[in-house]
């Protein structure tokens, strides 16, 4: 399933949150791209497993997703925060 992501304009910053659950804070990048997108990407670890296991059903998705968001003229993508709190991911870009 695609990862949810909210976006909503505040007077002083655009704040996106976007819930990831079972994902750490070393999993997930927030990077700038030219053009002023702003794109938040990750990946679940996949557990090791043993060769003799047999799996019958897999319905866990393995958590890898990528999401791109283009800012507009205000936003100042050179100050771009980003934090991590139970598994939701808020990441703050300025005006």
């Amino acid at each position: 399933g695609s990862t949810r992501v909210d976006w909503k304009e505040t007077p002083e910053a655009h704040v996106f949150k976007a819930d990831l659950p079972g994902l750490k804070k070393e999993e997930v990048k927030v990077e700038v791209e030219d053009d002023r997108v702003l794109q938040i990407s990750g990946e679940r670890s996949v557990e090791k497993e043993d060769k003799n296991d047999e799996w019958h059903r897999v319905e866990r998705s393995s958590g890898k997703f990528l999401r791109r968001f283009r800012l507009p003229e205000n936003a100042k993508m050179d100050k771009v925060k980003a934090s991590m709190e139970n598994g939701v991911l808020t990441v703050t870009v300025p005006k």
